[in-house]
């Protein structure tokens, strides 16, 4: 058990018989209060993104969720399956748990599978992804009022806003925390 004060940003902790991981913590001390610890907290396993205060003093259980690196294979209707490269095990994890992550998920692509206490709690995307774009608007000459960028369709479905310069049949790199263009790739 650790003080409320004590989580970091990554940090996974029990509360009230829910599981959480810390987005975001703030420290507050005034003058003749104790210290107040703003956390915004996502629940592991609704989703939920909520902030809680708690007291310094205040004691949660941090625990440590298991990683184990597995491939996306494909879609099967209602789940996605995955399979372990070493074991070559195969896991289906429901698509409704994974809504965002699916706009980001191609063939093939390596992620991490979180469990905890071999119950499987969702999926940890790399920072950013390579995706091929299918289909883009054309540029428009003199459109520059605000920075100059297109709506451009990735192979996934997702769209996205890319430069002017980026031209269909090209791969870019697309984060997959905001969904946001984050440059070519080679």
């Amino acid at each position: 058990m650790i003080n409320v004060t004590e989580l970091r940003p990554g940090n996974y902790f029990m509360d009230e018989n829910n599981m959480f991981q810390v987005m975001d913590i703030l420290l507050n001390k005034t003058a003749m209060r104790k210290m107040v610890a703003k956390v915004k907290v996502k629940n592991v396993k609704t989703g939920a993104i909520v902030e809680l205060s708690r007291n310094s003093g205040y004691m949660v259980d941090l625990i440590r969720l298991d990683k184990k690196k597995m491939s996306y294979l494909y879609d099967s209707g209602n789940t996605l399956v995955f399979m372990d490269n070493v074991s070559y095990e195969q896991i289906e994890i429901s698509k409704e748990r994974l809504k965002w992550e699916l706009n980001f998920l191609v063939a093939n692509t390596e992620i991490d599978i979180l469990s905890y206490n071999d119950e499987i709690l969702g999926i940890s995307m790399p920072v950013k992804v390579a995706l091929k774009i299918t289909d883009c608007e054309p540029a428009v000459r003199g459109d520059t009022v605000k920075s100059a960028m297109k709506t451009a369709t990735l192979e996934t479905g997702y769209q996205c806003k890319v430069p002017l310069f980026i031209d269909n049949g090209e791969t870019i790199y697309v984060r997959t925390d905001s969904g946001l263009y984050d440059g070519r790739a080679q």
